[in-house]
């Protein structure tokens, strides 16, 4: 579907290691992911005259939420209806389903309350408040201090405050870095974990036109789904939630996007964007295509493997397509001419003055420095894991659980306070779904990979195959672990220390084996790339602030966001792109292709065709400005009042991640108009559509 893809979010964070600040004018453009505390009131009222009241943001914040497992969703009833993406749900769907049930196929509906399905491990979060703590984690810094003693005090001023908070209030508590470390903010939120599948449309009419039309406009998908959020088994009651506005936008009208963007790099260095084009991307791209391979194998198994494959194969593929077109971007001499202008620039400007040149000059030098000296142990720092397996990930997660509580909370490593141990359990004990025949074929292939790139005299190598072959050492690790069993995961973290160490389990025997090197590694990084970058980083925002004040939005960090845009069709391969597609071009595309491959409508759009206003709207397009992980945001009007759903870019978008451009990039959005028609005359969920219309 889009970059949005939570598997996409987690490829795409794998090794995202630098992070530094180059300014970026926001002007009159429709551009920016801007933070609720510091929204674009100037933008907005010189630009589109309208100026959000405080009661406008906070009901638009407290009616948007937060997928922990990648995406956004809102609130559309004032029963805990959550309205999302398709292809956000489709984890939870796979993870529900059954060779018997396949419910990523078929759809979903549940017409009474009762029918309702649990998801296994979703967690959904509601901002609550934000404080700023800058000053409290940057006075943790004392004079004198070497960068390494620094990190592990921001470290540990961090975690302080997020126990304070969480004991305090009961909310979960995150410290969030904005502008590279120009700013943090301790974000609350409520957190929700009974949360019930409610409605999904087939997969082959929420991704209609699949990989094919993937980040592409014109498009035609009923990207949605809803779910039902419940606390003392019964539902919430909403207070705040979008009401539906079935018309939707019309052309040029002004509307907004609040979601929770992954990450941006619109404020790295010139030399962080050079290590992304010319280290990074191709690394992640090849290991991308090099899993795809492993998983188009397994497929071939039969039937029942290829759809335990189907959400894998989907998320890289989507991963792919977009790491592809963001590499195109650094690739384009244009893009990165301007991005070096604009450095260039700010950088005079703090030179020109005695003051800041003192204080800030040398950031973007000691950026550049490190980063050469990071990237020549990049490779290593990559493969030097146990990839592509959910029991091996538990193995090294209980291993380092039961290490890191021993210690004093501040001196844990990151995911392991207080404060987070919650969360951490939360996945460890995850009831979804394992398959040992997927677990064994991904880790002999990722071990394989391994192995290829570090060379058989590796450490990790010898430690993990001593002599034997990827698919041998995959065998014995996956069937003879039991760490497929909820109960026996829970008993290693009960037992804590003791029992870890006396488990033969095979993979916590490995994980015991290799946590040494991971830690060494980490530590090795800490040391002298991320304590380096972070206090660098830190100069550079500061410079931004004395410069610009706070005229500038930050990188995208998966927390909440407001863009805001115009609903407009833009230039496209000689032509012009409209700004919304509707129901007549949906078939006429389905006829185009003969109805094959990935333009096959499911039966029940023909069998109720005559049923349809072929005018209606299917997807339109705005010039918000979204990226990776606003998948699910609602698209609201001025009145606050639901029009659509983000679910996608188009493909000019993809350098979105590094520079904004209004003439072309565009966020692709279910229009609400589609969502009730389909409801009430294909899916005969009219009491849902009841709901959401408040009837």
């Amino acid at each position: 579907m889009s970059r949005k893809n939570h598997l996409c979010q987690l490829l795409v964070g794998v090794i995202l290691l630098f992070s530094s600040s180059l300014f970026v004018v926001a002007g009159l453009a429709d551009e920016g992911m801007w933070t609720f505390d510091n929204p674009p009131v100037k933008q907005l009222k010189e630009r589109y005259g309208f100026t959000p009241t405080q009661e406008w943001l906070d009901h638009v914040r407290l009616a948007s939420v937060r997928f922990m497992d990648g995406g956004s969703g809102s609130f559309v009833s004032p029963n805990g209806l959550v309205l999302t993406n398709h292809h956000v749900a489709m984890g939870q769907l796979q993870k529900i389903s059954t060779a018997e049930k396949d419910y990523v196929a078929t759809g979903f509906y549940a017409a009474t309350p009762a029918e309702e399905l649990k998801c296994p491990d979703l967690e959904v979060n509601v901002l609550i408040s934000m404080e700023d703590v800058t000053q409290r984690v940057q006075s943790a810094v004392k004079e004198g201090m070497s960068e390494a003693e620094a990190l592990k005090a921001r470290r540990a001023e961090i975690a302080k405050i997020e126990k304070e908070s969480l004991d305090k209030t009961g909310l979960r508590s995150n410290v969030i870095s904005l502008y590279h470390g120009g700013e943090y903010w301790l974000y609350r939120y409520k957190k929700y974990t009974d949360v019930r599948l409610v409605m999904a449309p087939e997969r082959q009419a929420a991704y209609f036109g699949g990989d094919s039309d993937n980040f592409t406009y014109p498009r035609y998908d009923l990207d949605m789904a809803f779910f039902r959020v419940y606390e003392n088994g019964k539902p919430i009651k909403s207070e705040h939630y979008l009401k539906w506005n079935s018309k939707g936008a019309g052309e040029n009208e002004l509307v907004f996007v609040s979601g929770n963007p992954g990450s941006s790099d619109r404020l790295f260095t010139y030399a962080q964007l050079e290590f992304q084009r010319d280290v990074r991307y191709p690394m992640i791209l090849k290991y991308i295509k090099k899993r795809l391979e492993i998983l188009y194998e397994y497929r071939e198994r039969g039937q029942e493997q290829e759809r335990r494959a189907l959400f894998h194969i989907f998320g890289l593929e989507n991963a792919k397509k977009a790491l592809t077109g963001e590499l195109r971007g650094l690739l384009d001499k244009n893009l990165m001419a301007k991005r070096k202008k604009d450095e260039e620039e700010f950088r005079k400007l703090i030179a020109n003055n005695p003051e800041w040149q003192k204080l800030y000059g040398d950031a973007w030098d000691v950026i550049a420095k490190t980063i050469k000296k990071s990237a020549e142990k990049t490779k290593e720092q990559f493969y030097r894991h146990l990839r592509g397996s959910r029991m091996a990930s538990f193995a090294a997660t209980i291993v380092r659980y039961v290490a890191e509580v021993q210690k004093p909370d501040a001196e844990r490593l990151p995911g392991y306070h207080d404060s987070q141990l919650n969360e951490l359990r939360f996945y460890l004990f995850s009831p979804a779904p394992i398959y040992k025949d997927l677990e064994e074929a991904t880790l002999a292939g990722t071990l394989q990979m391994s192995l290829e790139e570090l060379g058989p005299d590796d450490e990790f190598i010898k430690i993990v195959l001593n002599g034997r072959s990827p698919e041998e050492v995959a065998k014995d690790l996956i069937n003879g672990s039991k760490l497929d069993d909820v109960e026996f995961r829970k008993s290693l973290i009960e037992g804590g220390e003791k029992a870890v160490k006396k488990c033969k389990d095979p993979l916590i025997v490995l994980a015991r084996k290799l946590d040494p090197i991971w830690r060494k590694s980490e530590k090795w990084f800490r040391e002298n790339v991320e304590s380096v970058l972070t206090q660098a980083s830190e100069k550079i925002a500061k410079a931004r602030f004395v410069v610009y004040g706070k005229s500038v939005y930050p990188d995208a960090t998966f927390t909440l966001r407001l863009a805001y845009g115009a609903v407009k069709g833009y230039p496209m391969n000689g032509t012009k792109a409209p700004y919304k597609t509707t129901l007549y071009g949906l078939y006429d595309r389905a006829l185009s292709f003969d109805q094959k491959g990935e333009y096959v409508l499911p039966q029940r759009f023909w069998d109720r065709q005559h049923t349809l206003n072929l005018a209606t709207p299917v997807n339109f397009v705005s010039t918000c400005d979204i990226i990776g992980g606003n998948s699910g945001s609602p698209v609201i009007n001025k009145n606050a009042e639901l029009v659509g759903v983000i679910f996608d870019g188009n493909i000019e978008s993809l350098s979105g991640r590094f520079i904004y451009d209004e003439e072309k990039n565009r966020a692709v959005a279910v229009h609400s108009a589609y969502i009730i028609e389909a409801l009430r005359k294909l899916y005969d969920a009219g009491k849902l559509a009841d709901e959401i219309e408040g009837k």
